[in-house]
């Protein structure tokens, strides 16, 4: 987005901001599921405004977290001066999130905020905090029902902030993440009805870090079995090109017998389009 982009986003939206902020205030304190993506980063810098050390930041780590988001969670939490509790997460022991149904957010959510409700009660905080924004409705979402269930907070969704509002204003805020790509978990790479296992998740994870290397921000590399299908955004389908054959030598090098460049760009929420599962539907 242009800096005119981003001014004429924020002035739209200034309402919405004033009630993000009155909201996270009038919570008194607050536990941050944080994941250092665009959502959950503006969640925890607004909290930290208005709730000062009121607002603790809370990391969950399993193999489905990649090492490089771990550290970028870390710094950030850092840089926002937050207390940043870091927590081992166990779906990788639920044979429901094991099967990988399309569910299987749902349970990974539900650990996540088993985990969050733990930490809140030992801390004293009187609030539970997430990233969900106001797009994220129209997107295919079970692990929001495990929020809803346990009556997990959503401010930006509350307030109305869709995602490019969340990424003008963390760009009015300073923070490092406003143009970060989306991202989810590793597991989110492998289709539907394969089980996640911690080997395709390494293997995944391995993938990507060599793109990575090779200067590509937007990208997924999808498993299937012995071929590793490379998805970039439209915007670097040149550069990957430019690259291939380090792209190729890349994929392999995790483990993979085939790499395959994607002609279609990437965009989220590809895998649940191919599997036909059907977005809902929201009013306004």
């Amino acid at each position: 987005m242009r800096p005119d982009d981003l001014d004429a986003i924020r002035r739209a939206s200034e309402p919405k901001l004033a009630r993000l902020r009155s909201d996270v205030a009038a919570c008194g304190s607050a536990l941050v599921a944080f994941s250092a993506g665009v959502d959950s980063t503006f969640v925890l810098a607004v909290a930290r405004e208005v709730l000062g050390p009121g607002a603790v930041a809370l990391t969950a780590h399993s193999p489905s977290v990649s090492l490089a988001e771990r550290a970028e969670a870390r710094a950030l939490a850092a840089r926002l001066g937050a207390r940043h509790l870091e927590v081992d997460s166990h779906e990788q022991d639920d044979p429901r999130y094991l099967a990988n149904g399309a569910d299987r957010c749902y349970f990974c959510k539900s650990e996540l905020y088993r985990l969050c409700e733990q930490a809140a009660r030992e801390a004293g905080l009187a609030a539970i905090l997430d990233g969900f924004n106001a797009d994220d409705r129209r997107d295919h979402r079970p692990g929001h029902q495990a929020a809803l269930e346990r009556r997990i907070r959503s401010p930006l969704a509350e307030a109305g902030l869709g995602k490019d509002e969340v990424r003008a204003w963390s760009a009015a805020y300073g923070l490092p993440t406003w143009d970060k790509p989306q991202m989810a978990c590793l597991a989110s790479r492998i289709p539907y009805g394969t089980p996640v296992t911690p080997e395709r998740l390494a293997q995944v994870e391995r993938a990507e870090a060599g793109l990575r290397a090779l200067g590509l921000r937007e990208f997924r590399v999808r498993h299937h079995g012995e071929i590793g299908r490379v998805e970039v955004g439209e915007g670097e389908l040149e550069a990957a090109f430019a690259c291939r054959a380090a792209l190729v030598e890349a994929v392999k090098a995790a483990g993979f017998r085939l790499a395959v460049l994607d002609l279609e760009p990437f965009r989220s929420g590809r895998l649940n389009a191919l599997a036909g599962i059907a977005l809902p539907v929201v009013d306004g």
